[in-house]
């Protein structure tokens, strides 16, 4: 009987690993391979706003661009950049407005979160710094440029809504029902 050619040593050839020059990287000159997307930094800053009963947490929507009905809405926290010389405060306070035409007063830091993304070629590595606002006036309208809903929600179904994982721990982190309606 003759073992088929893979069972073992008899009737296999030894395979050779090519070896890559010392100098040579895997990026160069004549390397087919695209060059590594070019990284970002970027800094944010918002959170969730409640209502003068306590009762109600305001989120932002946003149309699912993978949705083909064009129907899903994506609720998320509102927030946005931070401008030169403005603090991350000031830049949550200024976004909230202009994404909801809420005016907020901050209560409290709810802490930061960074992720990263991909986005016109490039990785991006997002920090976002989130507080816990208390309405203080103003009239409920969705920014017409970037927001395409703005609404209150009850506390307790806050972190159903919320379409990122990073913001569903964040605000889940906080015992929203509780001490969110205790402010």
């Amino acid at each position: 009987m003759t073992p088929a050619p893979s069972a073992g040593s008899e009737g296999t050839k030894k395979k050779r690993r090519r070896k890559r020059p010392a100098n040579r990287s895997p990026q160069s000159k004549n390397s087919t391979k695209a060059p590594y997307a070019q990284r970002v930094d970027e800094v944010s800053a918002g959170g969730l706003v409640v209502d003068t009963s306590g009762k109600l947490g305001l989120l932002i929507g946003r149309r699912d661009v993978k949705d083909l009905t064009g129907k899903r809405i994506l609720w998320s926290l509102p927030k946005g950049h931070i401008e030169a010389g403005e603090t991350p405060e000031e830049a949550a306070l200024r976004e909230v407005q202009e994404e909801t035409g809420i005016q907020p007063t901050i209560a409290k830091s709810l802490g930061v979160i960074d992720f990263w993304f991909m986005a016109g070629g490039k990785r991006i590595h997002k920090t976002v710094h989130h507080y816990l606002f208390r309405e203080n006036g103003g009239v409920l309208l969705a920014q017409e440029t970037e927001v395409d809903e703005v609404a209150w929600f009850p506390l307790g179904e806050i972190v159903d809504r919320l379409a990122y994982p990073d913001e569903k721990k964040l605000i889940a982190r906080t015992n929203a029902t509780e001490e969110l309606s205790a402010l």
